[in-house]
């Protein structure tokens, strides 16, 4: 048991969730950590003194199981998601569509769904979903992605109305380019291809997002911060930069 609030972090075992749950531990949080990859939890778990929870967000018993683990909670980080294939509509596998809609909308709509009583019953919950700037505007060959970010925008910006009056508040962060697992998991552990999306530009770190979070989250209990959106500075739009070199 611990005095310090606590807050979950989705997709925690690696990149912006392993980040974020540092970074929530730096500020004051119990963070547990809930990702497929357990291993990997436990041991940022370990490093931070917090607690590592198996979830799988695709699976709806996996996010009850986790749930019942979990029964106070004052922040709620929706951090589990990602991207496969880069096709266009005419080309695009419907396996890796179900899989993004299937990762970034239903399973932040588990977890939250399961963790709200919760955050509601704490007297000052919080959630924050990390989407992306692919939840701002459409890009070629990209209509699976940024058609799940977008529904999974649409579900976080919903409950910002809908849970006026509960002791909850509800911030959006909308990352662009930012140096992950994410590319290689987009194209099927291809590295190179992978490492060629950030040649040439100096993307966001995971520190970076995290950064951005625990600030969020640390603000008066007055204060809601609805959306932050965060690019490098050599990027304009999800498909306008400037690469150098």
């Amino acid at each position: 048991m611990t005095d310090r609030p606590t807050a979950v972090v989705t997709g925690a075992s690696s990149g912006i969730g392993a980040a974020t749950a540092r970074a929530l531990a730096k500020a004051g949080f119990h963070v547990v950590l809930g990702a497929r990859r357990t291993d990997r939890c436990a041991e940022i778990a370990a490093e931070i003194d917090g607690t590592a929870v198996r979830l799988d967000v695709t699976d709806s018993e996996s996010v009850s199981a986790f749930a019942a683990a979990v029964p106070d909670c004052r922040l709620l980080v929706n951090n589990a998601g990602g991207a496969k294939g880069m096709e266009p509509v005419a080309e695009a596998a419907e396996e890796n569509w179900r899989w993004m809609f299937e990762t970034n909308v239903i399973g932040t709509l588990r977890v939250t769904q399961a963790l709200l009583p919760a955050l509601i019953a704490s007297g000052d919950g919080h959630i924050i979903t990390v989407t992306s700037i692919a939840a701002l505007e459409p890009y070629d060959n990209g209509a699976g992605y940024t058609g799940a970010k977008h529904a999974q925008a649409m579900l976080h910006r919903t409950l910002r109305g809908e849970l006026l009056g509960q002791p909850v508040r509800l911030t959006e962060v909308l990352p662009g380019l930012v140096e992950t697992e994410f590319s290689l998991v987009r194209f099927d552990g291809d590295a190179e291809r992978a490492a060629g999306v950030y040649r040439g530009i100096e993307a966001l770190t995971p520190d970076d997002v995290a950064d951005v979070v625990a600030f969020a989250a640390t603000r008066p209990s007055n204060v809601n911060i609805d959306q932050i959106v965060l690019k490098p500075r050599n990027q304009a739009s999800a498909t306008r930069m400037n690469r150098e070199g």
